[in-house]
């Protein structure tokens, strides 16, 4: 499980580097083998490998003439990239990607049980209180979050 929120600088070559706390697991899970792909939020989504092949076998599996499942092929699959732990923990995200995100200099990284997002910080800053001031109301949570306590 991957939880907690860190802030990483984006080196000036593209580069983050995994907290340490990371890249045991990440070692092990995935032999350092990772997926970057784009999310709708204007954020990355990093999965580990075996974590992105089950996502992909699911979004394959969509019907490909439904306009909504196709749009989410293309963006997920299509800017799914395949990207590889170094000596030092490190990631390259290709400049595509970081454009997509807006990724400059000071970067977010969020742990999301099995997968990673990764946010520019004050993009990620600027949502985060959105959402916090957003609130939850108990009769807009589905049903199987009803009985959540938390």
């Amino acid at each position: 499980m991957f939880r907690g929120v860190t802030q990483i600088n984006l080196d000036a070559k593209g580069r983050i580097a995994f907290p340490s706390r990371y890249r045991e697991r990440l070692a092990a899970l995935c032999d350092g083998n990772l997926i970057v792909t784009v999310d709708r939020d204007h954020c990355l989504l990093v999965y580990p490998l075996p974590e992105w092949e089950d996502i992909e076998r699911k979004l394959v599996r969509l019907p490909s003439l439904n306009p909504t499942a196709r749009r989410l092929q293309r963006l997920l699959i299509g800017h799914a990239t395949e990207c590889q732990l170094d000596a030092n923990g490190r990631i390259l995200l290709p400049g595509p990607l970081r454009a997509f995100a807006g990724l400059d200099k000071r970067t977010v990284l969020i742990g999301q049980g099995n997968k990673f997002e990764l946010w520019d910080e004050e993009t990620w800053n600027c949502r985060r209180d959105e959402w916090l001031a957003e609130g939850t109301d108990a009769e807009e949570l589905p049903d199987d979050l009803q009985s959540l306590s938390l």
